[in-house]
């Protein structure tokens, strides 16, 4: 869980979210009918947190959120 933790708090992990934030919400806009507001409930969510520079899963790890910080070793 480890490597995970560290690629999603890492540059690259942060690039990926937002990415996957921005198909999500393309997705949702394709698909239309009552899935697309999950998926784009959770494009949001992904692009936010990649913006952000948060990793939600961290602080269940005992990490810090914030990505600066959890990159910086704090």
């Amino acid at each position: 869980m480890s490597a995970l933790l560290n690629f999603l708090a890492s540059q690259t992990g942060r690039y990926v979210r937002s990415g996957l934030g921005v198909i999500l919400l393309v997705l949702a806009f394709v698909a239309g009918g009552a899935w697309a507001w999950v998926l784009g409930v959770l494009g949001v969510v992904f692009l936010l947190v990649g913006i952000l520079d948060v990793c939600l899963l961290a602080p269940l790890f005992g990490k810090p959120l914030r990505g600066k910080e959890f990159r910086s070793g704090v």
